[in-house]
């Protein structure tokens, strides 16, 4: 059965640009690059935006934007919708449990279930968090806390604002670990 399954899912038309995205962001979306986003099982609304922002010049990704601009909005639906629909592989790596017991709390204090859902997988233009390489969410917590590029959610800076560095790395290793 599961043999006729792969079949069938094979014989489908691909959309546009998933063979660019799968150089980057890994097979089905999850990325073996720690510093590059997984896409798997992200809000159909949130690949959406990303892409179209990006597409537009709005949101700034260099390396993504030669292969946005060729790209119409079906494909973009086409694109996010195929992404919203696969599994989220969630890196292996170290727990530690007392980052996680302070990421916990940091997630408390920000209120990041409130936009992102108890359990992180985010929810229309929101992004999942769960599961993510800590190598790139804290960077980018840094980047929403210190310089909120265009294009970004400025609900995010206000939500980091104050926390240190040191939050952010706990926070991170939290959001990283949820599974």
């Amino acid at each position: 059965m599961l043999a006729a399954a792969s079949a069938a899912a094979l014989a489908q038309p691909q959309p546009a640009g998933l063979e660019a995205c799968t150089a980057c962001h890994g097979p089905g979306g999850n990325s073996l690059t720690p510093a590059i986003p997984s896409i798997a099982g992200q809000p159909r609304v949130f690949i959406e935006n990303q892409l179209v922002l990006i597409r537009e010049g709005l949101r700034d990704v260099p390396a993504m934007k030669a292969v946005m601009g060729g790209l119409n909005d079906a494909e973009i639906v086409a694109l996010a919708t195929h992404y919203a629909a696969q599994a989220v592989v969630v890196p292996p790596g170290a727990v530690d449990a007392e980052k996680r017991r302070l990421g916990a709390e940091v997630s408390k204090r920000a209120l990041c279930s409130t936009c992102h859902l108890p359990g992180y997988t985010g929810q229309n233009q929101v992004p999942r968090l769960a599961g993510q390489h800590e190598a790139y969410l804290l960077p980018t917590m840094k980047m929403y806390r210190d310089r909120p590029d265009p294009g970004r959610d400025t609900a995010m800076s206000a939500a980091l604002y104050g926390l240190s560095d040191a939050d952010l790395a706990n926070l991170a290793h939290y959001l990283a670990t949820t599974k």
